[in-house]
């Protein structure tokens, strides 16, 4: 895709974010992989009032946090590029403030194998990473952390992210994680959920190969 279709992309993506209620405000924000450069949301501008041009372009091999662009980048921009860079197989990363990833998030819960789709997860759970403050460096090495072998993560006492390798694939792997969360917050309200075993979550997730449980390209 063209650079301007991408950044467009970018912007439907955040208002459908907020359409559905997986996002409230400019809370959240998107990355998206461009060759050797990252475009992510900027700050604190509402998603109805976003441009192509707002979209901040910062190059990959820089750690400085410098942008292209006449917005600055999302205060959060330091962890969407750390994840980028260290996982090549990530060309987006979808960060939000869901209510039920959230709500579980501050009661520092991850959640457990409640249901079979956590195999799209990559494991048996997903992780809680420990709480930094948002935009620091050591939110970034706690995040990483938390998705080692996995490609979601809550955030302590701060929200979600979701990673894909394209933008659809994020946005749907943050629909999932949000439903699974709102599935799993209300089973603990009557006695808790059933846990599947090892065996059968890394069962379900072998099958995923075929059926398509990834998202949309």
């Amino acid at each position: 895709m063209k650079e301007l279709e991408l950044r467009r992309s970018i912007i439907d993506h955040c208002r459908q974010m907020n359409a559905t209620g997986l996002n409230q405000g400019t809370s959240g924000n998107i990355s998206l992989r461009h060759g050797d450069r990252m475009l992510i949301t900027p700050s604190a501008i509402p998603y109805d009032e976003m441009e192509p041009e707002m979209i901040a372009s910062l190059s990959l091999d820089s750690d400085d946090g410098v942008w292209e662009g006449p917005k600055k980048p999302s205060v959060e921009w330091r962890f969407h590029l750390d994840i980028m860079r260290s996982r090549p197989e990530v060309n987006s990363v979808v960060h939000t403030h869901s209510t039920y990833a959230t709500i579980l998030a501050m009661a520092r819960k991850p959640i457990p194998a409640c249901h079979y789709m956590i195999a799209a997860f990559g494991g048996n759970d997903v992780k809680v990473c420990g709480y930094a403050r948002y935009g620091t460096k050591a939110l970034s090495i706690a995040v990483l952390k938390a998705l080692e072998g996995r490609s979601a993560c809550l955030m302590a006492n701060h929200g979600m992210l979701a990673t894909g390798s394209s933008l659809p694939k994020a946005m749907w792997a943050a629909i999932e994680l949000e439903t699974i969360a709102r599935q799993y917050y209300h089973a603990l309200l009557i006695g808790g959920p059933v846990i599947l075993d090892d065996e059968e979550v890394e069962g379900v997730a072998r099958s995923f190969g075929s059926y398509g449980h990834q998202g949309k390209q």
